[in-house]
């Protein structure tokens, strides 16, 4: 196997586990303030709204993105430019650490909204708009990593 191609197949790896990391973090931020949110309202014998369940699962997609990502990464295995494993690795790091960023961030602000929304049952879009906001920071580094993906096979051209 030739270092390029090595190369793009462990940015694959990478650019993946660092977006599930990210989901992974913040899941268990957002899990966390949800669970003590539905404490909060069985203790003062209120309904514990189901909804609050949408925070714990904001960060999933994170990992999501990284799986495209992936993907791409994949298929430029198959016929890599000269030098595309550096500059694949490059980007995996790079593009999977924003990915992880948006992600734990998202779970956090997801977090917060839980906890908000058990204390005063008001503001539910509001908060989600909050973590659409963050939501976007990943999906325009996909976007923006696609663009430098393209160029890196050989098929491509």
């Amino acid at each position: 196997m030739e270092i390029d191609t090595a190369l793009c197949i462990a940015s694959a790896i990478g650019v993946v586990g660092l977006s599930a990391v990210g989901s992974a973090v913040g899941i268990g931020k957002a899990a966390c303030a949800t669970i003590g949110a539905w404490k909060k309202c069985y203790a003062q014998n209120k309904p514990a709204p189901y909804t609050l369940f949408t925070f714990v699962g904001a960060p999933l997609t994170q990992t999501l993105y990284g799986m495209i990502l992936m993907a791409m990464l994949l298929n430029v295995s198959k016929t890599p430019i000269p030098g595309a494993g550096i500059a694949s690795l490059v980007l995996a790091l790079l593009a999977g650490a924003g990915i992880c960023a948006s992600a734990v961030f998202q779970g956090q602000a997801a977090a917060a909204g839980a906890d908000a929304q058990a204390e005063t049952g008001k503001g539910f879009t509001n908060y989600l708009a909050a973590i659409g906001v963050i939501e976007t920071v990943a999906i325009f580094v996909m976007v923006f990593a696609i663009f430098c993906i393209l160029p890196l096979s050989a098929s491509a051209s």
